[in-house]
């Protein structure tokens, strides 16, 4: 029998899963783990209903909690939270404001354009750009006061021939980024000075040197590159200009504690409780790293209720191909996610999800919308639309990580969150309860 499909399923099967639920049933028993259904938690907010059951939920309060674990990390230094790729998936403009409200000292972002967001967003915070900026567009940099960064003489020229001719090179605040060995950007310390004197000579302030690491975990490499750091530095202390703000140290480095923090640090993953991949793949176990890294917890969740559950007979297929056909009588859940919202077919017959507490396979190619998953063996009631499924998260005790995803499709947990599609609804949680969502194209403060 098919639950929840309209018009039913051509492939029902004699010696299936007893039936459940059927057709139009209101999905609103509460999850796996005794959370209330996510419609009546958005429905007590006053927030808008789901317009599909595959969303995100972000916890504001474990994101704030995260940042204040990071500072006590950073010894008291700046805390400049990177919000850049939608906030690492997470939402941009919620996130942001979540974090200056929360005590976020900057905030950091790749390109102009989210700078831009989030300044007509009103977050509250400074702002900081860490990838050049084209020249053309300085003077909106400075009627905004948005901080910028150069890592490269030529474009640090244009930019400042752009800045004489609008008249606002005094009305700049310019942070060069050192190239220390990542061989991706920056001003080679040799080149430091002039660099900064080109910028005082344009009337502008030079607000910050950073560098980025390129492998943080490996001791030879980091230390090199501290050494290089360190050069530019020295550099402009003999030439007597005034550093006002030195970072280095990103996520990997903080919870490593192996640089110095200088005057600030620039968590990303980290700040979404998050542990970079690369630590675990270089045998460092969570408990070598700095006391107080077991408090940042994963903020967010990728859930899913399905659309259809059917019972299919031994070997019917499942999805295009068919890759895999059921190897005995199957029940089989349809979620409504797929890799038109980051979930790829490379989880095809490789991932799992959690539904009640158990572990599940997916089955079949990953489609476009979809996405299906063998529920045959979860204990209890026969699994039907009701059931809130965890692709991402936690359900219970049972936990499905970003890394964990991130492995099954052979890349990192970076890719995993900031790949989810901004069709997914970002559903936002605090202790008092729903705070918020941003469907696609509209967000609600």
């Amino acid at each position: 029998m098919d639950h929840g499909s309209p018009g039913g399923s051509p492939g029902g099967s004699p010696g299936g899963s007893p039936s459940g639920p059927t057709g139009d049933a209101a999905p609103a028993a509460p999850t796996g783990d005794g959370r209330e259904a996510i419609e009546a938690r958005l429905a007590r907010a006053g927030l808008p209903p789901l317009r599909r059951t595959a969303w995100i939920e972000i916890d504001g309060a474990l994101l704030a909690t995260n940042l204040a674990t990071l500072r006590e990390l950073a010894g008291g230094d700046l805390v400049m939270p990177v919000v850049k790729a939608d906030a690492y998936g997470h939402g941009m403009i919620p996130v942001a404001r979540i974090l200056a409200a929360a005590g976020a000292d900057m905030l950091c972002v790749a390109t102009l354009d989210e700078a831009i967001a989030l300044d007509d967003a009103g977050v509250g915070a400074p702002l900081l750009v860490l990838y050049p900026v084209p020249p053309g567009a300085v003077s909106e940099v400075a009627r905004r006061g948005i901080g910028i960064a150069a890592g490269a003489a030529t474009m640090l020229r244009d930019l400042l021939a752009a800045a004489t001719r609008e008249g606002v090179g005094d009305r700049l605040s310019i942070e060069l980024e050192v190239e220390t060995g990542l061989g991706r950007g920056g001003i080679r310390p040799a080149d430091i000075v002039a660099a900064a004197r080109r910028i005082g000579a344009a009337g502008a302030r030079l607000a910050g040197v950073w560098s980025h690491l390129q492998e943080a975990e490996v001791e030879e490499i980091t230390a090199a590159q501290v050494a290089a750091y360190e050069e530019a530095l020295g550099r402009l202390t003999a030439a007597g200009i005034a550093v006002p703000r030195r970072h280095l140290a990103a996520s990997a480095a903080i919870l490593l504690g192996n640089v110095p923090r200088y005057d600030a640090v620039r968590p990303g993953l980290a700040t979404y409780g998050l542990l970079p991949d690369e630590l675990a793949g270089a045998g460092i176990d969570p408990g070598d790293l700095v006391p107080g890294t077991a408090r940042l917890r994963p903020v967010l969740s990728l859930r899913a209720r399905p659309v259809r559950v059917v019972d299919l007979p031994t070997g019917h297929g499942v999805s295009y191909g068919p890759t895999w056909r059921a190897p005995r009588p199957s029940r089989i859940a349809t979620l409504p996610i797929g890799y038109g919202d980051g979930w790829p077919r490379s989880l095809s017959n490789r991932a799992e999800v959690l539904v009640r507490g158990r572990r599940v396979p997916v089955v079949g190619n990953v489609a476009m919308d979809a996405t299906m998953i063998d529920v045959s063996d979860v204990p209890g009631a026969p699994v039907d639309i009701a059931d809130e499924v965890v692709l991402i998260g936690r359900d219970g005790t049972a936990e499905i990580s970003a890394g964990e995803v991130a492995r099954w499709r052979t890349t990192n947990s970076w890719e995993v969150v900031t790949a989810l599609s901004a069709r997914l609804t970002r559903v936002y949680d605090a202790p008092a309860g729903l705070t918020g969502s941003r469907p696609l194209a509209q967000e609600t403060p």
